[in-house]
């Protein structure tokens, strides 16, 4: 495919398509279903200077778009259909089939809705797989098939693609590419998204796939991010699921401060300044729980707060018991090996400090105690001035953190050998300098806990399980 430069006039963006490639056309577009991201993605592609096919089984949808008109409410989208119905770059139908013949590139933008169960319902993508099968039976060139559609993590992969191949007769990845593309447009301001995104995150079957998506969005300027299918679809749904847990926070918070007479738009504004830790990707990487002398003690003292006062706060509420469900989690993982002796390695809060309180890595260990496990442990840092600051907070600990202050000074190592030597299962906390030597070094049949994301080397050895990784 041969590509010319194109410079063009958008929202808030001038954006240029220049490339050392030599000049010709640019692929051109079907994009099928013409809902919300739809009826966006054919205005913008053509704009981007792309020839645009919309298609949907809708009439009343097809007939708008191919008369320039926006069939939804959504700032600039009339516009900028207007102007590519007259640029001759967008058209519309209800037939998939001469679409997909007629262009390079296919998006697929149907609605998957919710079940009341809340799984999703697929059957639009399927008969659009379908139909994309079909056409690509008759069709010699290599075409790509583009899923932005928001789908269970493996939908791509194990419906679209088997449907597609079925009916085609075709081979992914030989006769056609595949692709998984979140959108991440909001309603009202999606036209300047669009031009403006955060992100572009292409979910790719292979490279060819991927770079040819690529370069239908050279000249915006946004990191552009090539990953798994699989992790494209799963993406989308951490991002929608955390901006829900932004807004329910907001509002508990709100809650709370109206309850003592306080400015909650003040105190969030004063939040939202803190962009090292509060908006930032700190805190966001899987793991263990938290721990420390603050979060567990000022998480209990908003609780308690709100409901001295009288306000629900579920979310705030279910912090706690959160944090608590992963200490459960790696005490099953450490039971399912049927070990006995068990190693930590790493038992304060977190590395570079000597503080055990409310340590989650101490509560795993008195658990493991409790159960008649033989423990031992190994942590640099771990010093007796440590575990008697640890002692002081002993009113709001649990059973097993009492336990395991008691017990840890006798189940000290001094070196990290020491302990890969003597156990069966070795449980790491820690990203602590020679815990990696130590570890590459022990028994083959030992099982190996990960609980901090220890250094790739490690990952696939004999007994290596990841907590959440």
């Amino acid at each position: 495919m041969l590509y010319e430069t194109r410079t063009f006039d958008a929202p808030n963006a001038v954006l240029s398509l220049a490339s050392d490639e030599p000049v010709g056309a640019l692929p051109a577009i079907s994009v099928i279903g013409l809902g919300y991201v739809g009826a966006v993605s054919v205005a913008c592609y053509s704009k981007l200077g792309h020839r645009v096919v919309g298609v949907d089984l809708d009439l009343g949808k097809v007939e708008k778009i191919a008369a320039g008109c926006s069939p939804i409410v959504e700032e600039g989208l009339g516009d900028a259909l207007t102007d590519g119905v007259a640029a001759d770059l967008i058209s519309a139908s209800t037939n998939v089939l001469d679409a997909v013949l007629d262009t390079d590139v296919t998006f697929v933008c149907v609605g998957t809705p919710s079940r009341t169960d809340g799984t999703v319902d697929l059957a639009a993508l399927r008969a659009v797989s379908q139909e994309i099968g079909a056409a690509l039976a008759l069709k010699s060139d290599y075409h790509l098939v583009v899923v932005r559609s928001t789908v269970p993590t493996g939908t791509t992969r194990r419906e679209v693609l088997p449907e597609i191949e079925r009916v085609s007769g075709k081979r992914c990845g030989v006769d056609f590419g595949l692709c998984f593309h979140p959108e991440f447009l909001r309603e009202g301001v999606a036209i300047a998204d669009f031009y403006a995104p955060p992100k572009t995150v292409i979910g790719q079957i292979d490279d060819r796939s991927g770079a040819m998506l690529a370069k239908v969005y050279r000249g915006i300027e946004a990191p552009l991010l090539r990953t798994s299918i699989e992790a494209a679809e799963m993406v989308k749904y951490v991002d929608n699921t955390w901006h829900a847990v932004k807004v329910a926070f907001a509002n508990e918070i709100g809650k709370v401060c109206q309850s003592v007479d306080v400015d909650s738009h003040k105190v969030m504004d004063i939040f939202v300044q803190d962009r090292k830790l509060n908006l930032s990707p700190y805190y966001l990487k899987p793991g263990f729980a938290f721990g420390g002398s603050c979060l567990p003690k000022d998480v209990r003292a908003i609780t308690g707060l709100a409901h001295g006062n009288g306000v629900e706060v579920p979310l705030i509420d279910s912090l706690l018991r959160s944090n608590d469900s992963h200490i459960d989690h790696a005490f099953r993982l450490i039971g399912q090996t049927g070990a006995k002796r068990i190693g930590l390695l790493g038992v304060t809060f977190k590395d570079g400090t000597d503080d055990l309180r409310e340590s989650p890595q101490i509560d795993l260990l008195g658990r493991l105690v409790d159960a008649g496990y033989k423990v031992l442990a190994h942590d640099r840092n771990v010093n007796t001035a440590g575990v008697r600051l640890a002692g002081g907070y002993l009113k709001t600990a649990s059973p097993s953190t009492r336990l395991a202050l008691q017990a840890l000074p006798d189940l000290l190592t001094d070196t990290a050998d020491e302990l890969v030597d003597a156990c069966d299962v070795i449980v790491v906390s820690h990203n602590t300098p020679g815990f990696v030597a130590a570890l590459k070094a022990r028994n083959p049949s030992t099982t190996l806990i990960d609980l901090v994301r220890l250094p790739a080397e490690l990952h696939g050895t004999p007994g290596y399980r990841g907590i959440c990784w």
